[in-house]
């Protein structure tokens, strides 16, 4: 089989990787190749290590609560170099009036677990926190009708809740806009408190009472899992088996677009019938495969499908996607005006800031910077943001200093800085978002040789891409009529 895999960030990297593992268990001779249009493998995952600290372009950490990530680190034998979050300085804090507030203990996905806590938080006015006590009597909603996130939130705990608490760890995840993204394709589990429990509080509190008796049993894990250098190490890892597996790996060449063979005497309407792809590269050579997986962001999809499959290029079109940046800064630790001692904060869209986010890098992870510095990360970018931000590297250094001025007193210059910039890179899940995926699945499962993966689907974090690369993978060598053919 010729499979051929578009996209070699971790969706199409892990793609890669299971299709060359099921070949070799199996014994199915396979040519795959894998092409990125980057200069470099990992897409957003991109780690600088210079001076002694390891600087993160894209994600940071992956969640250990999916598994896949951390399977995958045991599969390639860098299991044990996964480190989590320190547990000493656990402080999470929330921009508020333009000062830092600490982050209610007790949060069970985003939402109060425990009552003191809330009670106590300056977050909230004394009548806002009664307006938290109505989630406990109001009625269930009926129906199975999706809502935002923001109007959902809202409806049970109040406006206040959700502007000063959820939406900025929200937007921390998607860089969205609550009042848009879909509750369904986003925190499905807050509706079913609701529908199982008659109130969101309560099945967070329940919820919370379970982490907790989990932990006295097992013992503090981290829920947050880094690899010791630097996410790149996973990249690394997979390029290398690739390279050992013969796979060929092409960087720098993008694809113009894709043009789907039919057998004889077929149908047009017969999406079953493709059974070769051609593929038209940038510089106008083509190459043929069995098998494609496309491992970009749904938009680049449907250009690419736009001829063989307008449908399927419609629906994954309607993907909105925004744009993010983050900005790395390094400082003596004498320069520091305050300590750092917790992960960083998260900022309101109600704050009127430009940037949503700061993570205190080196306090979070200690040994992502040398001993007597610090390293900090501000994330820049969200829905209904993007026209009022400078894109280049000088605007956005300037928005990250302002930001660590204002908030953290730091005014001198930084010892290292890196800024990234990621156009475009994050999906939205808006309302709306569920259809969208009807219609890609309605096109998409009748053509056994093609399969999409990445984070535009079902899941944006790196456990979801790795995991849709192998289901990706499961749904080509299934049609292809290879896992029966070796039992």
């Amino acid at each position: 089989m010729k499979l051929t895999i578009i996209g070699g960030g971790i969706a199409g990297l892990s793609a890669a990787y299971y299709a060359t593992k099921k070949a070799k268990e199996q014994n199915i001779p396979l040519e795959l190749t894998l092409l990125e249009a980057d200069s470099h493998w990992g897409g957003k995952i991109k780690t600088d290590r210079v001076e002694g600290f390891v600087i993160e372009g894209g994600p940071d950490t992956f969640l250990a609560t999916k598994p896949w990530a951390k399977d995958l680190c045991n599969e390639l034998g860098i299991g044990e170099r996964l480190h989590g979050t320190n547990p000493e300085a656990k402080n999470t804090y929330v921009l508020h009036k333009n000062r830092l507030v600490n982050l209610p203990e007790g949060l069970a996905m985003m939402i109060p677990g425990k009552v003191m806590p809330m009670l106590k938080t300056p977050l909230l006015t004394p009548l806002q926190k009664l307006r938290i006590g109505l989630d406990f009597i109001l009625p269930v909603k009926k129906g199975d009708d999706d809502e935002s996130l923001g109007n959902f939130i809202t409806r049970r705990m109040g406006r206040a809740t959700y502007e000063n608490l959820i939406e900025p760890l929200m937007s921390g995840i998607y860089a969205g806009d609550g009042d848009k993204l879909s509750l369904q394709s986003t925190f499905p589990y807050l509706r079913d408190f609701e529908r199982k429990y008659g109130s969101l509080a309560r099945g967070a509190i329940k919820m919370y009472r379970a982490r907790v008796k989990a932990q006295q049993t097992r013992g503090s894990r981290s829920i947050f899992l880094t690899p010791t250098t630097g996410l790149a190490e996973m990249v690394e890892a997979i390029v290398a088996y690739l390279e050992e597996n013969n796979a060929t790996l092409r960087l720098g060449c993008k694809v113009k677009r894709l043009e789907g063979s039919q057998v004889e005497n077929s149908q047009p309407s017969n999406l079953q019938t493709f059974k070769q792809w051609d593929i038209e590269l940038d510089d106008g050579t083509t190459l043929s495969a069995d098998s494609v997986i496309l491992a970009t962001p749904a938009f680049v999809s449907g250009d690419l499908l736009a001829s063989p499959l307008p449908e399927l290029a419609e629906a994954l079109k309607r993907v909105p996607y925004v744009s993010t940046a983050t900005v790395s800064l390094a400082y003596k630790l004498s320069d520091l005006p305050r300590p750092l001692d917790g992960y960083g904060y998260v900022i309101p869209r109600s704050e009127g800031r430009e940037a949503l986010a700061c993570t205190w890098t080196s306090t979070k992870f200690p040994h992502r910077a040398p001993e007597g510095y610090a390293l900090l990360r501000v994330f820049i970018g969200r829905a209904g943001q993007e026209n009022d931000i400078s894109w280049n590297d000088e605007g956005l250094l300037k928005i990250a200093r302002n930001e660590i001025k204002e908030t953290l007193g730091i005014t001198a210059e930084p010892f290292v800085s890196r800024v990234f910039v990621w156009e475009n890179a994050m999906p939205q899940y808006n309302l709306g978002h569920p259809d969208i995926l009807k219609q890609i699945d309605a096109t998409l499962d009748p053509i056994p040789s093609l399969a999409l993966a990445g984070n535009g689907y079902r899941g944006i974090g790196i456990p979801d891409c790795i995991h849709s690369g192998e289901v990706a993978v499961e749904k080509i060598f299934k049609h292809e009529g290879l896992e029966e053919t070796q039992s």
